[in-house]
């Protein structure tokens, strides 16, 4: 395994993370889940990425059970708060009510007294600014987050929370947006506005929800068991790859991985780190094995010709449109 600095900061966090958005709590039950955290630890990967929205919170409290008895200064638990956790009002959105509610029930959940990251998991329209990061920066103070993170935010939103962080003297380290070979929405604004402030990224969806495996084959019914049929998120997600077109151009990148001598997930995730402003890539598993093919893609350096390949092939169907950033113009 690899590791590499979360924007300006001076923590490291690894090159591939194990984050369990439709995993834990849901598709798997938690002595699975155990087995893949300590598959992940096995193969070197420090970072967890989770949310306390995911599978309703259950995701939290599968994490913290499977981290027990781990030496907690030797991981890095990054976890976000935004989307409801409850039925009311206040359950939910970037408020310093909810803000500070939030992260206690985070910290209950995943049995710690403090996250390496707390990141905000999309703007809040509802909510002033300003009162959100006055928030971060007293949790921060408190010292139950070491550093703070958004997910999602448009480039102007990146450069007020910027701004507003350096104020309060806190740091704001990285941002979390979907990013693939597919989905390349943050290139052409997202990536250089934060290599000027010293963020970096931390990648969701870098196998586009399994797409970029190749499993998917255009004209066949999804897998059964697989992401495009789970009721949970997945299936909606994943709807934007399912087409025949998407579908066979991704093919067409099988010979590129076979020439390189490796899996076309393995590919796909080491063209995600050729960017040096992706500090990690967060993928998801249900199996061990999973886990440990992921990690093999750590430390791989891809050829600049592959790469042109690679954009020559998949050019019909890149998504590049930045205002195509996932906000949330509403609370859920």
């Amino acid at each position: 395994m690899e590791y590499r600095k979360l924007g300006r900061s001076g923590m490291y966090v690894s090159e591939i993370a194990y984050g369990n958005w439709l995993t834990h709590g849901s598709q798997i039950e938690d002595d699975s889940a155990a087995q893949c955290v300590h598959a992940a630890l096995d193969a070197g990967i420090s970072t967890f990425d989770t949310a306390d929205a995911y599978a309703e919170t259950r995701a939290e409290a599968a994490l913290g059970l499977a981290l027990s008895g781990v030496c907690r200064e030797s991981v890095e638990i990054l976890t976000k708060v935004y989307f409801p956790t409850g039925p009311g009002k206040n359950d939910r959105g970037l408020s310093r009510k909810h803000i500070m509610e939030a992260v206690h029930g985070s910290l209950r959940r995943l049995k710690t007294d403090y996250v390496d990251l707390y990141q905000a998991h999309r703007f809040d329209y509802d909510t002033p600014l300003e009162e959100t990061m006055q928030a971060f920066a007293d949790i921060v103070r408190a010292g139950k987050a070491h550093y703070i993170g958004v997910s999602e935010w448009t480039v102007d939103e990146i450069r007020s929370a910027a701004a507003l962080a350096r104020e309060l003297n806190i740091e704001l380290v990285s941002n979390q947006p979907q990013y693939n070979m597919l989905w390349r929405v943050v290139e052409p604004e997202v990536i250089p506005a934060c290599e000027e402030l010293g963020i970096s990224q931390i990648v969701w969806s870098p196998l586009a929800q399994g797409v970029l495996t190749g499993k998917y084959s255009p004209g066949m019914g999804a897998p059964a068991g697989s992401r495009a049929t789970d009721q949970n998120g997945g299936k909606d997600t994943m709807a934007r790859w399912l087409g025949d077109d998407v579908l066979t151009t991704v093919q067409r990148l099988q010979p590129l991985a076979a020439s390189a001598g490796i899996p076309l997930g393995t590919l796909a995730l080491a063209w995600v780190l050729q960017n040096r402003n992706v500090s990690t890539a967060v993928v998801g598993a249900s199996k061990p094995e999973q886990i440990k093919e992921n990690a093999k893609a750590a430390g791989l350096t891809l050829e600049d010709a592959l790469l042109k390949e690679i954009d020559e092939i998949l050019e019909p169907v890149i998504e590049r449109d930045p205002r195509k950033v996932d906000s949330c113009h509403s609370r859920p």
